[in-house]
């Protein structure tokens, strides 16, 4: 049976991740609180910050500032775009 979970960014009951995605509190908050179709949402706009901000993520610096959007993606407001984001034309 699939792991359901009441997911914090659609505020409804949905499936929910396999697995933990870092073995940590945070990692399991996420477990527990976010969907899949959420988490997979937040992939590629984690793609779109570090093509935009064209942070290294092996760096201290860039891995801090990905959990900080990452809550703030989940968990509050909303994970900002940078200012010069353009999104792609829809086609």
């Amino acid at each position: 049976m699939a792991h359901m979970v009441f997911c914090a960014k659609y505020k409804q009951e949905m499936e929910g991740l396999d697995e933990a995605p870092f073995d940590s509190d945070f990692g399991h908050k996420i477990y527990n609180n976010v969907s899949k179709k959420a988490w997979q949402e937040w992939l590629e706009h984690q793609k779109m910050l570090l093509n935009e901000y064209r942070l290294q993520p092996w760096t201290p610096q860039a891995q801090e500032f990905l959990v900080e959007q990452m809550q703030q993606y989940f968990f509050g407001d909303g994970s900002t775009l940078p200012k010069e984001y353009v999104p792609p034309a829809a086609g």
